[in-house]
């Protein structure tokens, strides 16, 4: 019998299973490897843009004057190890060594990190040959082939030996020995705290893992903690999520003894005194990596971050196993065990399909009976409409995820551009199923907002949510967001009464919300928010008012469907609308890179207040047919591209979008 909550047997069998896949496959977990799951180890060490503009050259060198679609396919086979050599700088990054192997001996180039009392630092081992033959690298006992002009990645610790043709190579100038310190760390509640040398190196508390954020920053989550740190210059900072600042300090602790650093952040605002809750919708506890995550690192987490609400996630990787399916299982339709008065988590679903869009799902009752579609040569069947009506007889808040990661000016844009996507947004909105679309996760903001407003503008209502995609398992991803915080963007609803899943659902379902990376956003038209409707008669005049709280905004903006009405550089905007015909009103903060974001700007966008005239909803002709081009273009995408079994699956594809075209154009009479 297991005494901790947190630990319910169905729970700790999962993860024992996932620490022998860790330990079997690596960072996969054996999924199937598919280019998304072969890049994982390398994106720790190199950012998205020098690794793909690497792959790209290597695919031209191979087929010189292939046109890009073959070069994409070629990219997807490359050796990713060879393509990580390319794109790193002349320094590698911390935790990486290059071991490079020439006709006429070796070079090792790594950075020197300090130890305390000697203990060995976990490393990765890049060997790099430039040699015309195949080489032999034995670390740790075990043999690694490296073809030739090759390179390959091994993990190690730096205690390991690692031998060249029966040499031995020398390690010891990628460490140092540090005098040894302590510190104890409290605030007087849960925070997030970093402690980095002038280095850059991290320091952390026994047995917490070494997790960095996008931007490199260490991090860990508690308070009154104790960590070793070495007897040199430190830096220690503090904070908890966007409702508040940081709190930082230098020092340089005296050997052998525990300094006390007592740090608080201050609070730049208090949403839940206001009555809005923030909730990150999109959060995995494990989706491989190289860690395993139990429930605790969640709860401190979503304490660290004062997260109010926190939705994990039980989805697929590449193939047909789910992780955190057992823990679904386990606590669907309940508060997870750390939840309190404000502060409310929950198991859910991402339900996937790379080619028409994946979907976020918030507090079922109960498993689903399907996951993903298209996974390890699965059909893309059924269509994610029926996906959405389960879930939402589930119980479920449901939404798209990560919308678009581009432009989205034209339909083309919209259904063309490579990768996954929420294609079906469109079809599913217009039959009222999908109750959120995420303007704000690691793709686009701008690209998914512009979406956003024209289903809007065609009729449809969603309320705009965020979802980060952080998981837990990831101590570093330089590729995308998702070893960072959870939390960094939310949905602020406003609730009415106290903070529950459910009254947290319903004020999502109802439009009452921001999507944000930090600012505190409001919304007002003649005294109503986001997700409410007045009621005009053609010609009234309104008065519209958006205030924003956050040193990070540049720009603060008001929108309508036929464009701006009005803009500034403060923190209050306000306008008067004569209201001809209907409409909608939503307001958006933005800036540039700013250290309260983790994103790589500042956005905050509402939900629209909806000004209906003579009781007629907003539904633009330009929004409605760019619509119903949008469906003619999925149309033929699953004609031409969607892996189907035969042609009832193909019929049921072309019902729904019949259904949704009959909406779209009701909607113009």
């Amino acid at each position: 019998m297991r005494d901790d909550p947190m630990l319910p047997e169905p729970v700790a069998r999962m993860l024992e299973e996932y620490r022998q896949l860790l330990a079997d496959h690596g960072m996969t977990w054996g999924e199937p490897p598919i280019a998304y799951v072969r890049v994982m180890s390398q994106s720790r060490f190199v950012e998205v843009g020098p690794f793909w503009r690497e792959a790209r050259r290597l695919a031209r060198e191979q087929a010189p004057g292939a046109v890009p679609a073959e070069l994409q396919r070629l990219e997807c086979e490359l050796d990713y190890d060879e393509v990580l050599r390319g794109a790193l700088g002349p320094i590698p990054p911390e935790g990486l060594a290059v071991l490079r192997l020439t006709p006429d001996g070796h070079d090792l180039r790594g950075r020197t990190r300090a130890v305390l009392g000697g203990a060995p630092l976990p490393l990765t081992l890049l060997i790099d040959s430039v040699c015309d033959h195949a080489a032999y690298v034995t670390v740790g006992g075990q043999e690694h082939e490296v073809g030739v002009k090759g390179a390959r990645l091994v993990e190690l610790d730096t205690s390991a030996e690692v031998r060249v043709d029966g040499r031995v190579i020398d390690l010891s100038g990628l460490t140092r020995t540090a005098p040894r310190a302590a510190l104890r760390l409290r605030a007087g509640f849960p925070c997030r705290w970093s402690v980095w040398s002038a280095d850059g190196q991290g320091w952390y508390p026994p047995g917490v893992p070494p997790k960095r954020d996008y931007n490199g920053v260490p991090y860990f989550h508690g308070d009154d903690l104790i960590l070793p740190v070495p007897a040199e210059p430190l830096t220690v900072r503090v904070t908890r999520g966007m409702e508040y600042g940081c709190a930082e300090t230098s020092l340089t602790p005296p050997e052998h003894i525990e300094t006390l650093v007592e740090l608080a952040p201050k609070r730049i605002y208090d949403a839940a005194a206001r009555g809005w809750y923030g909730g990150d919708l999109h959060v995995h506890l494990n989706y491989v990596g190289d860690l395993v995550a139990p429930p605790k690192w969640a709860a401190d987490s979503q304490h660290g971050e004062d997260l109010h609400v926190l939705s994990l996630l039980a989805a697929n990787v590449s193939g047909e196993r789910v992780l955190d399916k057992e823990a679904l299982e386990h606590w669907a339709g309940q508060d997870l065990p750390w939840s309190d008065a404000t502060h409310v988590a929950r198991m859910g679903v991402e339900h996937r399909n790379d080619l028409f869009g994946h979907l976020h799902a918030f507090a079922p009752d109960g498993p689903p009976s399907l996951y993903s579609t298209g996974f390890a040569g699965t059909p893309d069947w059924p269509p994610t409409t029926q996906a959405l009506k389960e879930l939402r007889e589930l119980g479920a808040l449901v939404g798209y995820a990560h919308a678009f990661r581009g432009p989205t000016e034209t339909p083309e844009q919209l259904v063309g551009t490579p990768g996954c996507t929420a294609r079906m947004v469109v079809v599913d909105a217009a039959l009222g199923l999908v109750d959120g679309f995420e303007l704000l996760h690691f793709s686009s903001a701008t690209g998914s907002a512009q979406a956003y407003r024209r289903l809007i503008g065609a009729g449809n209502r969603l309320a705009a949510v965020a979802g980060t995609d952080s998981m837990l398992t990831f101590t570093r991803q330089r590729m995308e967001m998702v070893a960072s915080p959870i939390g960094w963007e939310r949905t602020y609803a406003r609730v009415e009464g106290p903070l529950t899943a459910a009254a947290y659902a319903d004020a999502v379902r109802r439009g009452r919300t921001f999507a944000t990376t930090g600012p505190f956003l409001e919304l007002s038209v003649e005294g109503r928010g986001p997700g409410e409707t007045l009621d005009l008669t053609q010609g009234e005049r309104v008065r519209v008012t958006a205030k924003v709280v956050g040193p990070e905004v540049e720009r603060l903006t008001l929108l309508t469907a036929d464009g701006e009405l009005a803009s500034s550089s403060g923190s209050e905007v306000s306008a008067e609308l004569t209201v001809q015909w209907p409409t909608y009103v939503v307001a958006v903060a933005d800036g540039g890179a700013h250290p309260r974001s983790l994103f790589t700007h500042v956005y905050a966008h509402t939900s629209p207040v909806y000004l209906d005239v003579d009781h007629r909803r907003v539904a633009r002709e330009d929004d409605v047919t760019f619509c119903l081009r949008w469906i003619d273009l999925l149309e033929e995408l699953v004609r031409t591209t969607a892996r189907l079994e035969h042609r009832r699956q193909l019929e049921d594809y072309l019902s729904v979008f019949d259904e949704a075209r009959r909406v779209y154009r009701a909607r113009l009479t």
